[in-house]
């Protein structure tokens, strides 16, 4: 299928993909509590395992009834023309630029050809042909598995065209608006990201009419209201998976540490902020595991492009198969994604932009559950707010009132009146034993 044709099925389907702004933003105890909930779902434990940088077309560009390309679009000499994507290894030295003036130099008013546009930011170098690539299926065997077994949502925008900090706060958050016009885009300027960063960091801005004011942002200890506020609210069990801090790294990727009631509060780090992220296995089998989880990876495990390795598909699956295997598996529901696009080529035009810097390009989501039926593409709309409804909607939470209330939940993957499925474990390259034991790498799990 040609990129043309892909983009002329991303139907327009929730408010936020037609282009509804977001609503003003709320104070950290300004969440709505009206009642919602996904009619008798069995579900309840949620695991949300995030991903670094990857775009959905460099994973699954060839996957049997989803939407992707193995041929791209280029912008040369004031002329569109097309390039064959080049088939790499996992482990690609690749490293590509994805902040938010990236993003709107390769999205060019919607007609997606201008990514070899993009300049490296060593060098000012345009990128040329390095983002028109996809990864060899053969290295991605887990993922393959878990999509073709379980569901594949092909049409997963991120909320906003940036890099890894926004995204992981808007997979807590549904976004990072700060008041009536202005959200935060793109990563603060100084280590570490969030409320221990070295005097006089900075953020960046996207106010309405989408211009971008680089550093003009508050110093990057937020205080809008998240899904801690939701679930404590609540009462409903929650840990925060992540890499133990190793001065600017580790930590640096727990999306809590720039939340300020969560940063300051030592009773509340100190019960749902578990370092390191192997520790869900430990969970896992001694029957803690709490009913919400995000987690995030040691870097190595990332999928980060250039770092030299290969074990984030085993990472993921060792979690899954835990699952799997456990007492748990009856009545959980496992969301992979990937946070941002990490600056590689898609064809698919994002659905029209609002007024904070969003929907970004398309991500990889695979869900995995009993519940999910055998081998489905799910191409619903979603962006990371769909995920947070879902996750609203299990436990009748209400709404924080940011891209949870215009995007569409992912419950529609789900078929809760079938009887749950057997578990079949997902082979790897890597055990769980080997992740246990793994050393930390130290690395980010990004820079960008």
């Amino acid at each position: 299928m040609t990129p043309q044709g892909l983009v002329a099925t991303a139907a327009c389907i929730s408010l936020t993909a037609c282009g509804a702004s977001l609503p003003s933003s709320l104070s950290h105890a300004g969440f709505t509590q009206a009642a919602f909930r996904t009619p008798s779902s069995p579900i309840e434990h949620v695991i949300v395992m995030v991903q670094e940088n990857r775009t959905f077309n460099d994973f699954f560009a060839t996957f049997p009834g989803a939407l992707g390309t193995t041929t791209g679009k280029m912008r040369v000499a004031g002329k569109t023309t097309s390039v064959a994507l080049g088939k790499v290894p996992l482990e690609s030295a690749t490293t590509l630029r994805h902040t938010y003036p990236a993003y709107r130099t390769a999205y060019r008013d919607g007609h997606m050809d201008a990514f070899n546009l993009i300049r490296y930011q060593t060098t000012g170098k345009p990128e040329g042909k390095a983002p028109y690539q996809y990864v060899d299926p053969a290295q991605l065997g887990p993922y393959w598995t878990m999509a073709k077994e379980y569901a594949l949502a092909d049409h997963m925008f991120q909320t906003q065209g940036s890099g890894s900090f926004t995204a992981h706060q808007d997979l807590i958050a549904g976004g990072t608006q700060i008041d009536d016009t202005h959200s935060i885009v793109d990563d603060p300027n100084k280590r570490p990201w969030g409320c221990p960063a070295a005097a006089g960091a900075t953020t960046s801005l996207i106010t309405t009419g989408l211009k971008y004011q680089k550093d003009a942002g508050p110093f990057p200890c937020l205080t809008y209201a998240t899904m801690a506020d939701l679930l404590d609210a609540k009462s409903i069990s929650w840990k925060y998976y992540t890499p133990a801090w190793q001065g600017n790294t580790g930590a640096i990727w727990n999306a809590f540490l720039a939340i300020g009631p969560v940063f300051k509060k030592s009773t509340e780090w100190n019960a749902h902020i578990s370092q390191p992220e192997t520790s869900i296995f430990s969970d896992i089998s001694g029957g803690t595991l709490p009913a919400m989880s995000w987690v995030i990876p040691d870097g190595i495990n990332s999928d980060h492009p250039a770092y030299p390795s290969d074990t984030g598909p085993s990472w993921v699956a060792s979690v899954v198969n835990a699952v799997g295997e456990s007492r748990y598996w009856k009545n959980t529901a496992i969301i992979i994604v990937w946070d941002d696009w990490g600056g590689f080529y898609d064809p698919v035009k994002p659905p029209p932009l609002d007024q904070q810097g969003g929907p970004g390009f398309r991500v990889p989501a695979i869900v995995v559950s009993p519940y999910v039926p055998n081998n489905k593409v799910s191409h619903t709309v979603y962006e990371f707010g769909s995920i947070l409804r879902f996750v609203e909607d299990t436990w009748s939470l209400g709404r924080l009132g940011t891209t949870d209330s215009t995007s569409n939940s992912m419950a529609d993957i789900f078929n809760f009146k079938q009887a749950p499925r057997k578990f079949k474990k997902i082979p790897s390259q890597y055990s769980r034993y080997y992740f246990i034991h793994q050393p930390p790498s130290g690395l980010p799990v990004d820079t960008e």
